[in-house]
């Protein structure tokens, strides 16, 4: 039989662990935050897009400045620290080792190089790829960063975005010209979007380097970022291979959801 003392106890026990979770929750709220304006923001923007109070960013902000993962720079806006670096370098292999098997299915069933991507910073960072056995193929080191706007796992990723935080973007980014194909213009590249959500699918159509036809698909989960591709030269990725590849593209991104919702390590 409990009493009425612990059982008091255990109610403040439990709103205290409620409270923690959520402090936790809202800190990386803010560390997303952070990361999704290009790595540094004001308070009063981190208040607005949050919808927190400033005294409780003040608090949260720090208590992860002391454990290094913010720091405040000379302009006083809020940055990320430098301890993120080891915790990112980590999780973006962990990620890319364990899903180049789900990578390799693709090269097996498409014949092209497939990629995992994501979307971190404003730029698109490859984590893992699985090489075709063609001689012409795409060579993406897992660690090299593009632009969003002119990649098709960029503009899968971008495609889930609201318009206005998409035109924040590529306005902080730029949108340079890469090869002729390249969209330069936000408009442009906003009804882009448009036909990727309709369609479904992302295309890159000699954006980024000429000679390369990318197609693209987001992975359906809302806590990541990420996009796989599978890319070629466009007499190989045309659209009756875009087509044929679509089922195992989506499969495979079905997969991975599932891994990052049940937090596996491997598939």
């Amino acid at each position: 039989m409990t009493s009425a003392g612990s059982a008091g106890s255990t109610a403040a026990g439990d709103a205290a662990g409620s409270a923690g979770v959520q402090s936790v929750r809202r800190a990386f709220e803010l560390l997303e935050l952070i990361a999704d304006a290009g790595g540094s923001q004001g308070i009063s923007q981190l208040s607005a897009r949050s919808g927190l109070p400033v005294p409780t960013i003040h608090r949260l902000l720090r208590t992860l400045i002391g454990a290094g993962y913010v720091r405040q720079d000379l302009s006083r806006r809020y940055a990320l620290g430098p301890r993120l670096i080891r915790l990112g370098d980590l999780a973006d292999r962990s990620l890319g080792a364990w899903a180049v098997p789900l990578l390799t299915r693709l090269v097996e069933a498409t014949g092209e190089t497939a990629n995992l991507a994501i979307l971190e910073g404003g730029e698109v960072v490859y984590l893992a790829q699985a090489p075709s056995a063609h001689s012409m193929r795409m060579f993406t080191e897992p660690g090299h960063r593009v632009l969003a706007h002119c990649t098709a796992v960029g503009k899968a990723l971008l495609a889930g975005l609201p318009a206005e935080e998409v035109v924040a973007l590529v306005t902080r980014t730029g949108m340079p010209a890469l090869t002729p194909h390249t969209i330069t213009d936000p408009d442009a590249l906003l009804a882009a979007l448009a036909a990727c959500r309709a369609q479904g699918y992302a295309v890159d159509d000699g954006e980024q380097e000429l000679g390369v036809r990318c197609v693209a698909v987001a992975v359906p989960h809302p806590g990541t970022r990420t996009a796989i591709s599978i890319s070629g030269p466009p007499a190989r990725v045309d659209d009756a291979a875009i087509a044929a590849a679509m089922p195992v593209l989506r499969d495979v991104a079905a997969q991975l959801a599932r891994h990052f919702a049940d937090g596996h390590a491997a598939p």
